[in-house]
């Protein structure tokens, strides 16, 4: 049995002579052909953290689970690494024949980052949060447009560099951030049937959470109590909501929380504060606050427009 332990690199240049590659020619960065990628085997690491940040698309002869669904590698799949996050392997299939994956690994160390508009900015990216399972599935047209960009990079990092150079790779490594956002909009958009299920499973979760008499113990829902009831990473169902509805989970969360608010305040005799401590709240200032904010009015005024 091999180390169950992930394999840390610390700098890009591990991660090539791991793979029996030759070094890149710039420390901080580097472009890796997947089919230059040693293949793993069972006595290898069930996982790999980097120190760095690692952009991969890969297409060929593998199936990734996403979701609940099967794909195939036929079109391109990219996947978002930070540093420090671990890289995992049990959602990925060997397939039957031994036809190598092809794409490409984008290597970004940090300190090329540094004292940079980037290095401010990289955090607004929440795709680097998402997991396996949520990667980015590209039409061919999306591919090419990415594997140009990547082509700058290469240009610019094998050239001989110059005062030019790192803004340059900054800059072309931000239009590339910038399309793969634009790209997850549209995946969101064109998995329409699938993303209706989820929001739905989130009304249902919603509906079923409010209904527990234990809320005034348990506190208002997570984020991440939804997000693990559908599988998914916060941050993914995030983004997902937001594009469909305009709202965040937690806005939805909040959303839900006032329609219970509003149904007590107008049906029952509960005291604002009974109504408050029923909802999950310890505190009363802080519903009452929350109330104001969702409805341009405090719980009292609307409870005597009812009357």
């Amino acid at each position: 049995m091999g180390s169950k332990t992930p394999r840390r690199f610390k700098t890009i240049a591990e991660f090539y002579h791991y793979n029996e590659i030759p070094l890149p020619e710039h420390p901080l960065v580097g472009i890796i052909d997947y089919k230059t990628i040693k293949q793993f085997r069972e006595q290898d690491p069930v996982g790999m953290v980097f120190d760095f940040y690692a952009i991969s698309l890969k297409r060929g002869a593998e199936k990734m689970f996403y979701g609940q669904r099967q794909y195939n590698f036929e079109q391109g799949v990219m996947c978002f690494m930070a540093p420090n996050q671990v890289l995992r392997f049990q959602q990925i299939q060997k397939a039957i024949d031994n036809q190598k994956p092809s794409g490409w690994i984008l290597c970004i160390h940090p300190d090329l980052l540094w004292n940079t508009h980037l290095a401010k900015t990289m955090s607004r990216y929440e795709y680097f949060d998402y997991s396996v399972n949520e990667a980015l599935l590209l039409s061919h047209k999306e591919e090419e447009t990415l594997m140009g960009i990547i082509n700058n990079i290469r240009y610019e990092f094998t050239s001989n560099i110059d005062k030019f150079s790192k803004q340059i790779i900054i800059s072309q490594l931000e239009s590339l951030l910038n399309y793969s956002e634009r790209f997850y909009n549209r995946q969101f958009i064109t998995s329409e049937k699938a993303n209706h299920k989820i929001l739905e499973s989130v009304e249902e979760i919603l509906n079923e959470y409010f209904k527990n008499e234990e809320l005034m113990c348990t506190g208002l829902p997570k984020v991440q109590y939804v997000a693990d009831k559908l599988c998914v990473t916060p941050k993914y169902l995030s983004g997902l909501l937001k594009s469909m509805t305009g709202e965040n989970t937690q806005q939805l969360i909040h959303k839900k929380l006032i329609e219970k608010a509003k149904e007590k305040l107008s049906t029952t005799d509960l005291s604002v504060s009974e109504i408050a401590y029923q909802l999950g709240f310890e505190h009363l200032p802080s519903f009452s606050k929350l109330f104001k904010q969702k409805t341009n009015q405090s719980p009292l005024q609307f409870r005597t427009s009812f009357n």
